[in-house]
């Protein structure tokens, strides 16, 4: 069987058609082509059914929808009440959790790489903790870094924690709102 690219076909089911009004058989279209004698088939049955616009190439479509629009409006108000309140600990969202939450609202499975291009369709988008918060005050910040963290490295040297002109790191937790994905 002969591999042709999808732009090809519309030309083959043009000439399967006019070697069979030639007179030509099925099987003898589909040989000279290399093609299936059942492709040559609903080929020329779909021709005889619609005409030359079954010939032209059509838009591919894919698999449909497994959620409709309003489904789609009921998960947005679902997801914004948050991921608590879904019974999950944290308030993030992770594909996994939304897919969870799909499942046990409409007994749709997704794959959770589809959980990403479902929630760009809807508005949302991948966010990411900021390194540094929007309501951060700069003049309160400058006084803790006068005041307390010389406080803490005098604290850090003298429970040998670090040696003097070591560079003092400390983690601070910042909740995370949404991250989606």
């Amino acid at each position: 069987m002969a591999i042709y690219k999808q732009s090809d076909y519309e030309a083959l089911r043009r000439r399967c058609v006019e070697l069979s009004q030639a007179g030509w058989q099925q099987l003898a279209i589909a040989q000279a082509f290399g093609l299936t004698q059942p492709w040559v088939s609903r080929t020329l049955k779909k021709y005889n059914q619609q005409g030359p616009t079954a010939l032209q190439e059509g838009k591919r479509t894919g698999a449909p929808a497994r959620l409709s629009a309003e489904q789609l409006e009921q998960l947005v108000s679902e997801l914004n009440k948050g991921a608590e309140y879904h019974g999950f600990s944290g308030a993030i969202w992770t594909r996994p959790r939304v897919n969870e939450v799909i499942k046990k609202l409409f007994g749709v499975s997704y794959d959770p790489s589809q959980i990403g291009r479902i929630l760009k369709k809807v508005g949302w988008s991948r966010q990411l903790p900021q390194r540094k918060a929007r309501q951060q005050d700069k003049r309160a910040v400058a006084q803790w870094r006068e005041e307390r963290l010389p406080e803490l490295n005098r604290i850090a040297e003298a429970k040998k924690l670090r040696t003097k002109g070591e560079p003092f790191y400390m983690l601070m937790s910042q909740p995370v709102i949404y991250c989606l994905w």
